[in-house]
């Protein structure tokens, strides 16, 4: 029973300790840039010793990855996209318009969670492998949520029977991709709820044909 209390209360100081360390480097990823942050100048923001970082974290890329990982999910539970209620309601709800509002509208709280952290690991992905294997490896999750968005709804009865599900899954995870939001801002001035609208009426143009 003491061990247990021990190792909970470990576990609590742990856990805290992540939290601050990771609202830091959030902080300093978005306002200096990836070059411009330091895992020292992480440490002093969220009052830890350095080597914790170093400990927790190894290096400024594998940081990185666990601050965008995070702001995408939206908290540290070992839950992928796919196991996210948004999701889950995109593949159940009894209608497909409900299903593509579901994805559209979990897929813009992700945007503005994640999209500048992203922008960020996107431009040091050139020279830091771990971090473009990261966005090779989001590219191609999308992909697979995608196409099991588009088979659930198949195989309900959703969709028009002459509809290529392949091609469906390639298209839309483009339109779905942060790097389409980080155009769609940048160059026409979107808002997150212009963007949602936007791939509402994309994912339902698609689904129609």
């Amino acid at each position: 029973m003491v061990d247990d209390v021990k190792a909970d209360l470990r576990a609590a100081r742990v856990a805290d300790t992540e939290e601050k360390i990771l609202s830091a480097a959030t902080r300093l990823f978005l306002e200096h840039g990836y070059a411009g942050t330091t895992l020292t100048a992480v440490a002093a923001q969220a009052r830890v010793g350095v080597r914790t970082v170093y400990v927790r974290f190894g290096t400024k890329a594998a940081l990185l990855k666990r601050v965008a990982d995070v702001a995408m999910v939206g908290d540290t539970a070992p839950v992928a996209v796919s196991g996210r209620p948004w999701f889950v309601l995109s593949g159940s709800a009894p209608t497909l318009d409900e299903r593509i509002t579901a994805m559209a509208s979990g897929g813009r709280e992700m945007m503005v969670r994640a999209s500048g952290l992203l922008a960020v690991a996107l431009e040091a992905a050139p020279t830091e492998p771990v971090l473009a294997e990261a966005a090779q490896a989001a590219r191609e999750a999308t992909r697979d949520n995608l196409r099991h968005f588009w088979t659930r709804a198949a195989g309900d009865g959703l969709l028009p029977a002459d509809r290529d599900i392949a091609w469906l899954t390639e298209t839309s995870a483009i339109l779905v991709h942060v790097e389409t939001y980080l155009l769609g801002t940048r160059m026409h001035g979107w808002s997150p709820e212009q963007y949602e609208r936007w791939l509402i009426t994309g994912l339902t143009r698609l689904a129609a044909g």
